[in-house]
């Protein structure tokens, strides 16, 4: 038998370790943004809001809001029924979404923009398969309490939502935002978070990084779409350096706001807070949901400050624009219950579950009425501006505006059912098959997308 001294003095000892391996911090840090390596390169690219196209006759812009897995399921749904459409358009048989210029995401619906960018066509079935049919939310809480996960999280530098994007590398294949450059017939890809400090959106575009003189093409797609998915509390910001005073700035706005112009000067003053380094050395991003789950105030706004539609898609092509189209897709769904049908306090999670989904819906509906009235705006500067030899637009030019939201679901589909799926990173299978066909359907049945197709059939061949 163990002498009592040494059995004691051994218990004491392993007690010592253990409490030294918990008051130890760990002093891992996550991956960082770099300096712009080539600025003339970066800058040709953030003066491109729409990638360059041999034929844009056809200009098409897709934004997919959060909601975690359920936007990202109804959202498939929504490109799959893309793919499947089938037409002849300037001479060419083609599948609708090979006219995809454009594909925005924020949160849940950023993984599924993000995935289509990097894969394009081999995201029919894969997505489906790697990421909507597994159980990503418990491999995910399973990876948090992992022994060496723990150690990393103890890092002032390492938080939560870095467990995710580690994730979330997985299922991009590594692939960063460089990745996506001078790939003929992959859209460009929008990614959109939240600056912590500002309240606005912060945009994973060449245009954004270019204000903290940063190198977008190095940052991993995981990163912009863990940023993008970082809910507060639960997940924990996201980090960027600034190098603003390392090098010389892009001109912030190319338009003086006028008395009017509210949306625009405050899109100048966030831009502008980028520009100091010293002042804002990091900046913080968390759910691009609560700056706009649309993903679409900064389109707009950026295309007020150009001054005019014209202005904003103005580039060198061989061909003008017949069609604009702009694909708005909403997975918002209802509060989890009807708080004013009860005279009881609201619980906390009641609260909660209202400002996200009962206030947070007016905000989105507020954008949606902001984008239906930017589209007249646009419809009528098409009719009423002269001709000029440099328009980017055909003369018979058409917007067409097509809004796909879970909301307008058929009750066939059992929309009240679809209105109450949680927001999770994973969901189970029935819910996954219900959101993907609702997705497909309620863009099949919008009158908006009928008649773009019937425009587009009407539409005579490039001679």
């Amino acid at each position: 038998m163990r002498p009592p001294d040494l059995f004691h003095s051994g218990l004491r000892g392993l007690f010592a370790l253990l409490l030294a391996l918990l008051a130890a911090c760990s002093t891992v840090r996550p991956w960082q943004n770099q300096p712009m390596l080539l600025p003339e390169r970066s800058r040709a690219l953030a003066v491109a809001e729409v990638p360059e196209v041999a034929d844009r006759s056809l200009l098409m812009f897709v934004s997919m809001s959060g909601g975690g897995a359920r936007a990202a399921a109804f959202a498939y749904g929504v490109l799959d029924a893309l793919q499947q459409t089938r037409l002849r358009w300037q001479g060419r048989d083609i599948s609708l979404i090979d006219e995809l210029d454009v594909i925005s995401g924020v949160s849940g619906g950023s993984i599924m923009a993000a995935y289509y960018a990097a894969f394009g066509k081999q995201t029919f079935p894969a997505f489906e398969q790697q990421f909507l049919r597994q159980n990503f939310q418990d491999n995910l809480i399973g990876n948090m309490l992992r022994p060496a996960n723990l150690f990393d999280l103890s890092s002032p530098w390492f938080g939560r939502t870095h467990l995710l994007e580690r994730r979330l590398n997985e299922l991009f294949q590594g692939k960063t935002f460089g990745d996506l450059v001078d790939r003929p017939g992959q859209p460009r890809l929008l990614v959109s978070a939240t600056d912590l400090t500002l309240g606005s959106s912060f945009e994973f575009t060449w245009h954004q990084f270019s204000l903290i003189c940063s190198d977008l093409g190095s940052v991993p797609l995981s990163f912009a779409v863990a940023a993008s998915s970082a809910v507060p509390l639960a997940l924990s910001p996201m980090t960027l350096k600034n190098y603003s005073n390392g090098c010389r700035q892009p001109g912030v706005s190319r338009k003086n706001a006028g008395p009017g112009d509210y949306r625009v000067r405050l899109l100048q003053d966030s831009q502008r807070s980028y520009l100091d380094a010293g002042l804002r050395p990091y900046i913080h991003l968390v759910d691009g949901g609560l700056a706009d789950n649309l993903g679409l105030r900064s389109l707009l706004d950026r295309s007020r400050a150009d001054g005019s539609l014209r202005d904003s898609v103005r580039r060198s092509a061989s061909t003008k624009i017949h069609k604009l189209v702009i694909i708005a897709v909403n997975a918002e769904r209802d509060p989890s219950e009807r708080i004013d049908a009860s005279d009881w306090v609201p619980s906390t999670m009641q609260v909660i579950d209202a400002l996200l989904f009962g206030t947070g819906a007016r905000a989105t509906q507020e954008t949606l009425g902001l984008l239906s009235d930017t589209t007249q705006a646009w419809r009528r500067e098409l009719r009423l501006a002269d001709a000029q030899a440099d328009d980017p637009f055909a003369a018979d030019a058409q917007i067409h505006l097509v809004n796909v939201n879970l909301r307008d679901a058929p009750e066939l589909l059992g929309r009240r059912l679809l209105l109450q799926i949680p927001t999770a990173f994973s969901l189970p299978q029935d819910d996954v098959s219900r959101l993907i066909a609702a997705g497909r359907s309620i863009l099949l049945e919008s009158p908006e997308f009928k008649a773009l197709l019937k425009s587009l059939a009407a539409v005579p061949p490039l001679p």
